[in-house]
């Protein structure tokens, strides 16, 4: 990470897969962050987690990650609200768990029951530990019947909790457009949370310095970075096949998303001793 580091003043990281397993912190990753940051350079951690940023500052600090380790979070969450003022004096449902309301706050949108909704704000399953998408197909018929647009507010359609896969937004919100819903999305890989997260760095440093994109995640991460125009490094250890080598989910990322400029490929984030 080193070179990196002076390669790249500018670190777009990835935290679920990269800083934490949703139970505990990599402190070698969070080290690596904060040798960066001691080097000059700048941190910003990009989730497409559902929330506000400060809840995920306050989720990072419980779960021990250092706070030299980044200058600030943007999330699917802050860019999602922009979706959903749009619906402003309308009646939306929430769709997922009661950790996510905090993305409505401020909003001045009422949160109704499916039946009077003139859209549906997706942040999750409402018990990720038990259930998966095809526990919604009858959520998806009656939101097809009413023609309700969705707002996805995570992209990502798995995640690694401990050594669990879990299922998030994306899943359910790939099933609705299956069956011909409409679906909005603004966490990566699309491009208006990287339009954030360039406006905060360039607030931040007051500059426009190369940018280097980190994460796991093939279709978020990996994508997002491609169809953005930014270099990217792959960590192998986040949601990838743990029987594989790293060398082998190299390859199989680079066939996935061969316009990715994947500039390096490791196992987790670390700073040399």
């Amino acid at each position: 990470m080193e070179d990196l580091s002076a390669r790249y003043p500018v670190w777009f990281c990835d935290i679920w897969g990269v800083v934490h397993n949703g139970v505990a912190h990599f402190p070698a990753a969070a080290d690596a962050l904060a040798h960066h940051r001691r080097n000059g350079g700048t941190v910003l951690l990009v989730t497409n987690a559902p929330r506000l940023h400060d809840n995920v500052a306050a989720q990072l600090t419980k779960l021990g990650v250092r706070r030299d380790a980044y200058d600030g979070i943007v999330t699917s969450g802050d860019v999602t609200r922009k979706l959903i003022a749009a619906h402003e004096g309308e009646g939306v449902h929430h769709l997922g768990p009661k950790r996510d309301e905090s993305i409505f706050r401020g909003l001045k949108v009422a949160r109704v029951p499916l039946d009077e909704a003139r859209a549906v704000v997706c942040t999750g399953l409402f018990d990720d530990a038990t259930e998966g998408p095809d526990d919604y197909a009858e959520v998806y018929r009656r939101m097809r019947a009413a023609d309700l647009p969705m707002i996805c507010a995570n992209p990502d359609k798995i995640v690694r909790r401990g050594e669990t896969i879990i299922y998030c937004s994306g899943a359910l919100a790939e099933r609705y457009e299956a069956l011909g819903g409409k679906v909005a999305m603004a966490g990566k890989p699309f491009a208006p949370i990287y339009a954030l997260a360039k406006e905060e760095a360039r607030r931040i440093r007051g500059d426009d310095a190369a940018i280097l994109c980190i994460g796991d995640g093939p279709e978020t991460d990996i994508k997002g970075a491609a169809d953005n125009g930014f270099d990217v490094l792959l960590i192998a250890g986040g949601i990838s096949d743990d029987t594989k080598t790293m060398a082998e989910v190299e390859t199989g990322v680079r066939q996935q998303m061969p316009h990715a400029h994947i500039v390096r490929t490791l196992e987790g984030l670390a700073w040399p001793a």
